[in-house]
């Protein structure tokens, strides 16, 4: 099913759903890892599962003749794999991300096809973060250097166009497109406005879904709505959310992820003398957000559970 018709029959059913984001397993764990985090999850009936895709960190190595040889390294591997486990051990719609870095046109194109022999209908399309030897994102060589263009050739797909025009007869993919979206903006965007104009473009190219950034003030997402809708952009808007759990996250998070937590909440972490008291500061904050947020009809919620589900079966059975 289409996440826009997940969207759909939530609204019809006048009952708030869920989703939830995990990450691949490291290097050397199997897949009994995902299904060990997914699995009290998935008793909850998750209207889709989201898998991220981690880019590959570059290392050199010094040949006897002195030169450098870059080589990739990927620490994280198997999204398109676990989306097909995903979706063949739960029946529950995986949605795979596809970002632009490490990836030349040819190679997305490639990627594209096996997901939808797989019958993977849904995709979350992003530019992907500069690896950390980049000060600034840097595409492949024929690659994209942003979403939109990669978004433009997932378009083209399912118009049935592939990079090779010759091709006679050629089937249309048929995925359904959903980018991310910034509530406090994205952090390399000059200004709230210009980030605004850049997703009302993905848009325009046939993004039917946002995601947003997780957020702890439900004004900042009703309030970038409000501004998505008053520029034309009318596709469904999925709020993200995460518990802060651990002292170390009330600096990392607003440093990693460019998001503000509001003064009550931050009063509250920073007074707290233990890990075990942030977390149900966090686990109560976000059940008050998610409240608010069904109180205002919002249809699917959007859970980051960077592959733990305990606390959010918790928080989940409170709000839905």
């Amino acid at each position: 099913m289409k996440i826009t018709e997940h969207v759909q029959r939530a609204i019809e059913q006048k009952k708030t759903a869920f989703s939830v984001e995990i990450l691949p397993p490291v290097k050397g764990q199997n897949i009994q890892h995902i299904f060990q985090t997914l699995d009290p999850l998935a008793e909850l009936n998750p209207a889709f599962i989201d898998v991220t895709y981690h880019r590959e960190e570059y290392v050199y190595k010094k040949h006897l003749n002195g030169l450098l040889e870059r080589k990739s390294v990927r620490k994280r591997p198997g999204t398109v794999a676990i989306c097909a486990a995903i979706q063949n051990h739960y029946k529950i719609d995986a949605v795979p991300h596809i970002i632009c870095g490490g990836f030349d046109k040819e190679d997305t194109e490639n990627a594209l096809i096996e997901l939808n022999f797989l019958g993977i209908d849904n995709l979350l399309v992003l530019r992907g973060d500069p690896i950390k030897s980049e000060s600034t994102f840097i595409p492949e060589p024929n690659g994209h250097r942003y979403a939109s263009e990669l978004l433009e050739q997932i378009v083209n797909l399912n118009q049935g166009k592939y990079l090779d025009d010759e091709l006679l007869n050629s089937a249309n993919t048929n995925f359904c497109i959903g980018v991310a979206g910034y509530p406090e903006k994205h952090f390399e965007a000059p200004n709230f406005n210009i980030d605004l104009g850049y997703l009302k473009k993905k848009v325009d190219l046939g993004a039917e879904y946002i995601v947003t950034q997780m957020f702890f003030d439900n004004q900042k997402y009703f309030d970038f709505v409000d501004k998505c809708r008053a520029i034309g952009i009318n596709v469904p808007i999925i709020p993200g959310l995460k518990p802060i759990t651990t002292k170390s996250q009330i600096t990392a998070l607003p440093k990693t992820f460019h998001v503000d937590l509001p003064d009550d909440l931050a009063n509250e972490l920073v007074k707290a003398d233990e890990n075990k008291r942030v977390k149900e500061i966090g686990e109560e904050w976000i059940v008050n957000q998610c409240k608010e947020l069904i109180q205002n009809e919002v249809p699917i919620l959007h859970f980051y559970t960077m592959s733990k589900s305990d606390g959010f079966v918790k928080i989940l059975k409170e709000v839905l």
